[in-house]
This record gives C-alpha cells, sequence and structure tokens, in this order.
C-alpha cells in the first residue's frame, strides 16, 4: 500500500508536470511520452563506472575501486542490453580512463537519460590498536631517562555491506539547477521557445520544475531501496538505502533524471576485496542491480499504462 501511494503521488506529479511543460509547445496524445514518441518510461540507462584513469579511488590490498567498478558496470550494462533490448545503454566510460564528474554528468545528460546509476566501492580506516609497550631512552638533562612507550599496530577495519545512495535533500536546488539548465533535454524540444519556458523566475515555470525534482527524488529513493532489497536476497549485508552530502556524490544532483550511487562494499575488508574480485561476486552484484532496475520498470510502466488508460477513458466519456 505504501509504495502504491507513493507512484500514485510521485509518479503522477511527475507526468502531470511533463505534459504540462510539452502541452506549451505541441499537443501531446496522453497515450505518448514526453518525447512525443510512444514506448515506454525508461528508454536510455546510463552506467557511470566511479573513479577511473589515475583516480583510483578507495585501493585495497591488491585491486583499485576504478578497476571494479569498470567491471562491474561492464557486467551489468550486458545484462542490461540483453534482458532488456528495448533500451539504450550509455557508459561514461568503457576503459579505464579519466573524466571529471562535469564530463559524466554531461554525458548522461546529453543522452536524454532516464536513468543514472552510479558504481562505487566503499573503504573504511584501518583500526590503531595497543599491542604493548617497548622501553625507549630520552635525554633528561645530562642523563637519559628510560621511558615506556605504547607499541600499536593497524588491522584491516571489518566494515563491510552495501549501501545505496541518493542526494541529499539540502541539494535540491542544484539538482532544480541542473533541470533548468538541461530544460531541452527535459522537454526534448529545441526551439528557443523552450529555452524560455525554463526562465525560474516565472512563477509557474518554478513550481514544474520543483515537481519534476520533487518525483526525481521518490523515484531515486524507491530504486535505491529496490537495489538493497535485491543485496539483502543473496546475503550481503544491507547498510541501507540513504541520502548523501558528501564529496563524490555530486554529480546525482548534476543529472537531470532519476539517479543513485550504488556502494558494492568495503574494498578495505580482506574478505569483501576478495568478494568483490571474484567472478561470481561482480556477477551476483550486477544481477541485483539488474533486477532491482527491471522491479522499478516494471512498476513505471504499470503506472503508466493504467493512467494511460484512465486519461482514455476520460477523453471517451467527454466527447459523448
Amino acid at each position: 500500500m505504501r509504495w502504491n501511494r507513493f507512484w500514485t503521488l510521485g509518479l503522477g506529479t511527475l507526468f502531470t508536470c511533463t505534459f504540462f511543460i510539452q502541452a506549451k509547445n505541441t499537443p501531446v496524445s496522453p497515450t505518448q511520452d514526453v518525447s512525443g514518441n510512444q514506448g515506454k518510461p525508461i528508454r536510455t540507462i546510463v552506467i557511470d563506472a566511479g573513479h577511473g584513469g589515475h583516480d583510483v579511488g578507495a585501493r585495497g590490498s591488491y585491486s583499485t575501486e576504478s578497476q571494479l567498478t569498470l567491471q562491474v558496470a561492464l557486467k551489468l550494462g550486458k545484462i542490461l542490453e540483453e534482458n532488456m533490448p528495448d533500451v539504450k545503454v550509455v557508459y561514461t566510460r568503457k576503459t579505464d580512463r579519466f573524466d571529471d564528474p562535469r564530463v559524466k554528468a554531461n554525458i548522461a545528460n546529453d543522452a536524454k537519460g532516464e536513468l543514472f546509476v552510479s558504481i562505487h566501492c566503499n573503504s573504511a580506516a584501518k583500526i590503531k590498536r595497543q599491542t604493548g609497550s617497548q622501553t625507549v631512552y630520552r635525554k633528561k638533562g645530562k642523563k637519559k631517562v628510560a621511558v615506556k612507550v605504547p607499541t600499536y599496530a593497524y588491522y584491516p577495519n571489518p566494515a563491510k555491506g552495501t549501501e545505496t545512495y541518493i542526494w541529499a535533500t539540502s541539494k535540491n536546488n542544484a539538482k532544480m539547477e541542473s533541470l533548468k539548465q538541461n530544460s531541452v533535454i527535459v522537454l526534448d524540444a529545441d526551439s528557443e521557445e523552450s529555452r524560455a519556458l525554463m526562465d525560474d523566475t516565472d512563477p509557474e515555470t518554478f513550481i514544474l520544475l520543483n515537481t519534476l525534482r520533487n518525483a526525481y527524488f521518490d523515484q531515486s529513493l524507491r530504486l535505491s531501496t529496490l537495489i538493497e532489497d535485491e543485496f539483502t536476497k543473496v546475503g550481503r549485508i544491507s547498510r541501507g538505502a540513504r541520502q548523501r552530502n558528501e564529496k563524490g556524490i555530486w554529480v546525482l544532483s548534476a543529472t537531470a533524471m532519476p539517479s543513485v550511487l550504488v556502494e558494492l562494499g568495503f574494498i578495505s575488508n580482506p574478505e569483501e576485496e576478495d568478494y568483490l574480485n571474484s567472478s561470481s561476486g561482480q556477477s551476483e552484484l550486477a544481477n541485483g542491480i539488474y533486477k532491482a532496475i527491471k522491479r522499478y520498470r516494471d512498476e513505471l510502466d504499470r503506472f503508466t499504462i493504467n493512467r494511460q488508460q484512465d486519461t482514455e477513458n476520460t477523453n471517451t466519456v467527454s466527447s459523448r
């Protein structure tokens, strides 16, 4: 019941917003999407392998975050391409190269994506523990005095598990700015008139952008919850779906679409590092993200069909 209400409120406002904006330019059939084409709500998915090139990200004992995120991203993309042939998969990178986060956001926005999934690995600082003590001699005046000092050793942090992030509400203004800057993408129109519509000094436009941003926030939250649910099903420890306002999360508020960042596990934990480097572990993670995306898209499809049928029925009654 809770998520049925989510789709009704969240997606209802999204479709109302996008249909209304588009209607100000060209008439749109109720059964069309905002681009004017017949089709499903999700036609393009952007997969971002975090870091790359000289930016290796977190380091494990023998592997790096940039290596692992690329491997899982390519596996996820392949699964999507094989199982969702009607969906275009766009990669921010397919090789070990570095791109500034602004470039990654531009790739996603230029592709007119309906979903952005960024893949990362987590890390936790080593734990410092006292292992004993040793005697050292320190000069005190003209004499040397024996002093006992503690000795320490560093151990891998036992932190483990997955996390999926969406942008924090404190970044809502940045998200709305990305929607405004990519107004042509939102409207799927190239006219100067369309650009003018995204002047947020106009109260009507501000309300529409705010509504669209809120709908994207709800959709991102829903997908993040589904991803963590799929990870839990295969025995992974889930640390939850969360909001985040830290370094490395900027790209989520810069993409004009629902967006999530998936932390696959802790590369700093030897056990998790082995799992993340294993073919079975990577396939399990990629499949989990795919299954969550499929559930998310199926829910969107069902809502869209029901809404289209309701609209058609209303139009039929009105024409009588």
